[in-house]
């Protein structure tokens, strides 16, 4: 690995991403949560997720890369920016896969409600998994504890079980975090009559992903049929992290089944961490937009200035930095016309 500051030949040929992207990413999520960060509990999703994805790419623009995004905000004909297939960065090396949620958890922001994020991630070109036409998988994800025990195979009271001895107690000492939703109706039961605990969200897994595997947050297991895209962006911020995710396509109806099925994937498939984020250079930044137990979210304080808190990471170093920062917001609108601040 090259020291700090120094260019390896990897790099130089466009290979390998440099190590300090990483903080370029985290200054293109701060962009987008201080965009969406206006839009906080009025109601208005559509316009901070909009927010959120224009101070987005204007940021995106001025990073050293050469990235096509693979995770977007959906084709070309429906996303007028970051949309599939979008090719962003200054066009230098290196060569890159982008993935990106502007806002994650558009109903969040604009409910005032927690744990709202900006968020992307970045690999080496060809490495993250184009998820087609699947909307949602079914997904578990753990921390380094437990990576070995999970499975989308085995009923999830034995999941739970294997835990529960793993941490020493009983089932009862297992908490699960989970969206609320009534297709997971059989799951609540089957964790309820095995004892475990359950901390439902309403909305925003990558966040939940990422609480799941961290240390001592008290969640042991994510687990749950939720966004595809946003399994990916997990994916590469656990292989930072450590720990584990598991996913399995889950076709809405027999026309998306067929159609995913007609792409060459294969529904019955398992896919483990590598298999959604490969190699091993990723890249993860977010940043809070509402306050949240992972996150601080953004804060404008009475001065005119603003405060957000982020976390950046990379895999291949291990490294997880928590950033907090003050942005003079005046400025910020003066240089980008405006568009966040």
């Amino acid at each position: 690995m090259a020291d700090e500051g120094v260019i390896s030949h990897d790099q130089r040929s466009g290979s390998k991403p440099d190590r300090n992207l990483a903080m370029e990413l985290v200054r293109v999520t701060e962009a987008g949560a201080l965009a969406a960060g206006r839009w906080v509990g009025r109601g208005e999703k559509e316009q901070a997720d909009g927010a959120a994805v224009d101070s987005m790419r204007l940021m995106l623009d001025t990073v050293p890369m050469d990235g096509v995004v693979v995770i977007g905000e959906g084709e070309k004909d429906e996303a007028p920016m970051l949309y599939n297939g979008e090719h962003i960065g200054d066009g230098s090396p290196p060569v890159v896969d982008i993935a990106v949620d502007p806002l994650e958890g558009t109903t969040l922001t604009a409910r005032g409600m927690p744990s709202a994020l900006s968020v992307i991630a970045l690999a080496p070109r060809g490495t993250m998994f184009d998820p087609g036409p699947c909307v949602y998988m079914e997904k578990i994800a753990t921390g380094p504890r437990a990576a070995d025990l999970i499975s989308l195979d085995d009923p999830l009271e034995d999941v739970i079980r294997r835990i529960a001895e793993r941490k020493g107690g009983e089932p009862g000492d297992v908490t699960v975090i989970m969206l609320d939703r009534p297709r997971h109706e059989d799951a609540v039961a089957a964790l309820r009559e095995v004892g475990a605990s359950i901390r439902f969200i309403s909305d925003g897994d990558v966040a939940a992903a990422l609480f799941a595997v961290m240390p001592n947050t008290g969640i042991d297991l994510l687990w749950g049929v939720g966004g595809t895209p946003e399994g990916v962006l997990s994916a590469a911020a656990i292989k930072c992290l450590g720990g584990r995710i598991l996913g399995r396509l889950w076709p809405r109806d027999d026309d998306e089944r067929k159609a995913a099925e007609n792409a060459g994937y294969d529904i019955s498939r398992v896919l483990d961490t590598d298999d959604l984020v490969g190699g091993d250079d990723a890249f993860f930044a977010a940043t809070g937009v509402t306050d949240g137990d992972l996150l601080d979210g953004v804060r404008r304080l009475d001065d005119g200035s603003a405060t957000t808190e982020s976390l950046v990471m990379r895999s291949r170093s291990g490294t997880v930095r928590r950033i907090q920062a003050t942005h003079d917001r005046p400025k910020l609108r003066e240089v980008t016309g405006g568009r966040y601040g």
